[in-house]
């Protein structure tokens, strides 16, 4: 009888364990949602600043921000022209503001902001092409110097930017 109960033992684990590998399930944590079979390839243009107000490296930050998304983050291959998915425009605005005062009169706080305009082409399924503007903004205090802050609100709002391309375009929300 044990030796039946062990043969039996084993038979239970083979089984479940040949379940396990046959009813996988797949998550996908990065929220991206494409059908590789269909698409493979995505263009990227290198978007260009447009705006009154200009800081150099600005449009590079960002240019290397979205690729770096699309590259991580996807297993979509990076072609110069004629992708499956298209994303091009500019950045069409940066700008700063007061955004609170003292007491005393005196700006407490500054909020820059950055607008890109964004061309979306699906190449596979044209219902989901568009063109919208994203937008982000960044608080600092205006002891600071916006030399001082500019490098890092910048990464910061490109980083906010290409989360808001990114889920526009291929993540579905």
């Amino acid at each position: 009888m044990n030796k039946i109960n062990r043969h039996l033992s084993y038979v239970v684990i083979l089984v479940l364990s040949v379940m396990t590998i046959a009813c996988s399930v797949s998550y996908k944590f990065n929220g991206a949602s494409i059908d590789y079979s269909k698409t493979k390839t995505i263009t990227i243009a290198d978007f260009p600043i447009r705006s009154n107000y200009v800081w150099g490296p600005m449009a590079s930050i960002f240019n290397n921000e979205l690729k770096d998304m699309f590259s991580s983050h996807t297993k979509l291959t990076q072609v110069k022209r004629n992708g499956d998915l298209i994303i091009e425009g500019e950045i069409t605005q940066y700008q700063q503001r007061n955004k609170s005062v003292t007491a005393e009169g005196y700006s407490a706080q500054t909020e820059l902001s950055m607008t890109v305009n964004v061309r979306f082409t699906n190449n596979i399924n044209h219902q989901e092409d568009f063109e919208k503007q994203f937008t982000a903004t960044s608080t600092y205090e205006t002891t600071q110097s916006l030399n001082s802050v500019q490098e890092e609100l910048v990464t910061q709002m490109a980083k906010d930017i290409v989360d808001q391309i990114f889920n526009a375009t291929v993540a579905n929300w």
